[in-house]
């Protein structure tokens, strides 16, 4: 693709970096077949490489509308498009270029403001969220159907071992899936329990950054990420082995953090130090398996539990991790069942279920009608976003998949 990027963009560490990432970009159409919101939508502009030429005539000094940031918008930035460019455009880190420069030539009217304020304050807010999220379970029973459907009952998440192990990895101190569903961290720390090695929380930032990031609230992002790296930086000194995520969505995030503080020279190297040792809870648990699967116990089964599982964009196409944890629960006696389309998103994808429901409750009734096609008795995933947003439209039990091997243990 040729570029001729307008002098206010030219010279810019971004506009050298979206120019390179626009050079790459073949026309070929490949991204369009196996993007979402096309499928759902129809529209070139709705596809990536629509969006791509779109953030190509705003650099090159066409004035961006309120139509082009519609487009930008709604993409789910699951980035299956990145998994099928047979150019490796990074197109993830395009886009996000292109929302900034948008967004500050074109603004947002007061409404869309104040609601992504609401959205960013609210869920970061822990007092808040936890006050409003004890009164939606305590009257459950009488909320609407579809507000019931988002409030997850609680569930007890058990005992946490004791740091005991010399082997030690730090756990990301999240926004909401403490409160959500706290078995899972609970869960993952008895599993590496198993395996030698202790999981250990440390206060700090209360999120990986993502939400505030997505939301092109960069300086609140950034304040995020540093109060993370500050925090954890004395147990990392210490010998800490690695920075765990238990939601492939923050891991994702994790492993960016040298690229997002790339031009910061106070944090740039730790940083980077964090996003070297920055894991999804998957890589861990695979890597210790050899010590974990002696733990399980045998299956009481005559014939192994089936499950339906669905990898998040964030760990199939965000970090291309592909087939780990399906090779878990396969040895921890659960049978997987095939799912038809399982790349596509979801429709989660952090607030977007938010800030865009009809296209976000379409992908939710399409990859449910194919995660439920064979029937199966739960199902599991790796996100909490995605696991909120597809408990919300079944009756089925959707957990994290670490919560299964937990289940399993002797």
């Amino acid at each position: 693709m040729q570029t001729h990027l307008s002098s206010e963009f030219r010279d810019t560490p971004e506009g050298q970096e979206a120019e390179a990432i626009l050079r790459a970009c073949v026309h070929c159409g490949f991204c369009t077949a196996t993007c979402p919101t096309y499928q759902v939508l129809g529209d070139e502009l709705d596809g990536p490489r629509g969006r791509i030429y779109l953030i190509k005539q705003v650099l090159e000094g066409e004035a961006p509308t309120r139509t082009t940031q519609t487009h930008l918008d709604r993409c789910l930035t699951c980035r299956n498009c990145e998994s099928t460019c047979p150019s490796g455009v990074q197109y993830g880190r395009l886009v996000d270029i292109g929302r900034s420069v948008v967004e500050a030539k074109v603004g947002r009217d007061s409404a869309s403001r104040a609601a992504r304020s609401v959205i960013e304050r609210g869920l970061l807010a822990k007092p808040v969220f936890d006050t409003a999220l004890r009164l939606g379970r305590a009257v459950r029973p009488l909320l609407p159907g579809a507000v019931k459907a988002k409030v997850l009952p609680r569930r007890d998440p058990g005992a946490w071992p004791a740091p005991r192990h010399a082997r030690r990895v730090l756990l990301l101190d999240n926004c909401v899936q403490t409160s959500l569903a706290p078995a899972i961290d609970a869960a993952a720390a008895r599993v590496l329990d198993r395996a030698g090695v202790s999981l250990v929380w440390v206060k700090a930032g209360g999120c990986c950054g993502a939400l505030s990031h997505h939301l092109n609230s960069h300086e609140r992002a950034e304040a995020i990420v540093k109060a993370n790296i500050d925090a954890w930086w004395l147990e990392i000194e210490r010998g800490a082995e690695a920075v765990v995520g238990t939601a492939s969505g923050c891991s994702v995030m994790l492993k960016d953090y040298g690229h997002f503080l790339r031009r910061d020279p106070a944090y740039r190297e730790r940083a980077e130090r964090i996003a070297a040792l920055a894991r999804d809870i998957s890589e861990v648990v695979a890597a210790e398996w050899p010590r974990v699967k002696p733990a399980l116990r045998p299956t009481d089964r005559d014939e192994p539990e089936a499950i339906a599982y669905h990898p998040p964009c964030t760990l199939q196409h965000g970090m291309k991790l592909r087939g780990q944890v399906e090779a878990m629960l396969t040895e921890a006696g659960f049978r997987l069942l095939p799912v038809a389309d399982s790349h596509l998103c979801c429709g989660s994808a952090g607030t977007y279920s938010i800030l865009q429901p009809v296209i976000s409750a379409e992908l939710k009734r399409r990859k449910l009608a194919n995660l439920e096609a064979e029937g199966p008795r739960r199902i599991a995933t790796a996100n909490i976003g995605c696991l909120t947003h597809l408990a919300s439209g079944t009756s089925r039990p959707v957990q994290h998949w670490i919560e299964l091997i937990d289940e399993r243990l002797a």
